[in-house]
């Protein structure tokens, strides 16, 4: 009998320390502190401005947490995208620029925790114009697009030649000037920038902003061709382009007839008398500094000889009555080529 009992008490042993170790190892479990845990719906999203993923924030028991007591922000790539708050639901909302993406989720009580995606390039070009469609503005982008290159083509001809930015240098570097300046970020500290005092009401385009665009700062198209990925790295797309580029890459027809143009246009001529033939000038429509409806025009003349050239801003009624007829926008006169229309601004609106 006692031999029986010891062989028990032996066995038992065993027994009661493995007992002892799951134990110990389920006290560790419950022990463990909860994490945050970060899940995006999509692991890749498309480059396009208008793709979008849900964020949720969970415990790592499982709890979603409620998002308006959670800090969400973009730590990397946050030219690329930006955080849309709607009721309960964060949504991260792409650009047009590929990349990744990284974001940070913080809530009090947990250490913070990131997740990451990655945007991809939309190339689709459906109207072969040579730009990919992303990066074609909606409505109200077209809106405050016009309203800040209208007013950036004008403020010009009302600044003393002295303040004129060196690089406006003829007609087409001033379409350069206001074609980026328009595109960006409009905050005081830009403004301060130009020296700029007063500003229109208009937002600033909220699609993609210089330079954080699809094309960086080359903005401006100066081979021809459809739009293709390898565009972006063999130097289709430039900074400089010159008015002719301008019109036949950058800009599509509207029409011979000024009446069919809106402000923000481009009225371009072939002079074949000139050095430099090709010149562009912008319809601006009403002042932006004056209590004139106009229409007007703004435009820089180009050197000439041993002069600089000089901008200038004339009504549009005052054009059609210009004393040279070569230089009034009339179907009839052979060197007006036409209104043309920046192609991020769609053919027709």
């Amino acid at each position: 009998m006692r031999a029986r009992r010891a062989r028990i008490l032996w066995m038992g042993v065993p027994l009661l320390v493995s007992a002892g170790i799951l134990g110990v190892s389920a006290w560790k479990r419950a022990a463990a502190p909860d994490t945050l845990r970060v899940a995006v719906d999509e692991s890749h999203l498309l480059a396009d401005g208008n793709s979008s993923a849900r964020i949720g924030v969970y415990t790592s028991a499982g709890r979603e947490l409620d998002l308006s007591a959670v800090s969400i922000e973009i730590v990397a790539g946050a030219s690329r995208a930006e955080l849309e708050r709607q009721g309960g639901e964060v949504r991260l909302r792409a650009g047009v620029q590929p990349g990744s993406v990284e974001i940070e989720a913080r809530a009090a009580g947990y250490a913070p925790v990131r997740a990451s995606l990655e945007l991809t390039l939309a190339p689709a070009d459906t109207d072969s114009d040579g730009f990919p469609d992303v990066l074609l503005l909606d409505p109200a982008d077209r809106r405050a697009f016009r309203g800040w290159f209208t007013y950036l083509a004008e403020a010009p001809a009302l600044w003393p030649p002295e303040r004129l930015p060196a690089e406006i240098s003829d007609c087409s570097a001033l379409l350069r000037f206001a074609y980026r300046e328009a595109l960006r970020e409009h905050t005081g500290e830009w403004a301060r920038g130009l020296g700029l005092r007063s500003l229109p009401r208009s937002p600033s385009v909220k699609k993609y902003r210089y330079p954080h665009t699809l094309l960086g700062a080359n903005l401006f198209r100066v081979r021809e061709g459809r739009f293709a990925a390898a565009d972006l790295e063999d130097g289709s797309f430039a900074q400089f382009a010159d008015a002719q580029t301008l019109q036949r890459l950058n800009s599509t027809f509207v029409s011979r007839d000024f009446n069919e143009a809106l402000p923000g246009d481009l009225l371009f001529y072939r002079q074949l008398t000139q050095d430099q033939p090709f010149h562009a000038m912008v319809l601006v429509g009403p002042s932006h500094f004056q209590p004139d409806p106009g229409p007007w025009v703004s435009y820089h003349t180009g050197p000439s000889g041993e002069s600089k050239g000089e901008m200038r801003r004339v009504r549009l009624a005052e054009l059609l009555q210009h004393p040279e007829p070569r230089w009034r926008p009339v179907p009839g006169n052979r060197n007006f080529l036409g209104v043309y229309r920046w192609k991020i601004l769609g053919e027709a609106e």
